[in-house]
């Protein structure tokens, strides 16, 4: 799948928040975990892909929705705009 500039920020982006899990981008995006690490590894500079790995596999993220807190049943904060498709909502 190619993805255009706009939708490889959005990856980025959502890769970078702690707590949507990489199931959530697969389902917008059809991306795979192991994807979206290469593609963080190619977008990214070395020392900042190396500090999203180290967070991600600390577990101080929520980037896997079976190691997350039962309570958490959302990918997105709930003061966060209303995002579908890829498109912000207009104001």
């Amino acid at each position: 799948m190619q993805l255009t500039e706009e939708q490889i920020d959005r990856v980025i982006e959502m890769a970078w928040e702690d707590r949507t899990p990489f199931e959530a981008i697969e389902f917008q995006f059809g991306l795979p975990e192991s994807q979206v690490i290469a593609l963080m590894r190619s977008q990214l500079k070395r020392s900042s892909f190396n500090l999203w790995r180290k967070r991600v596999n600390q577990g101080i993220s929520q980037k896997h929705a079976a190691l997350r807190n039962p309570e958490i049943d959302r990918f997105k904060c709930n003061r966060q705009r209303s995002i579908s498709n890829n498109k912000i909502s207009k104001r």
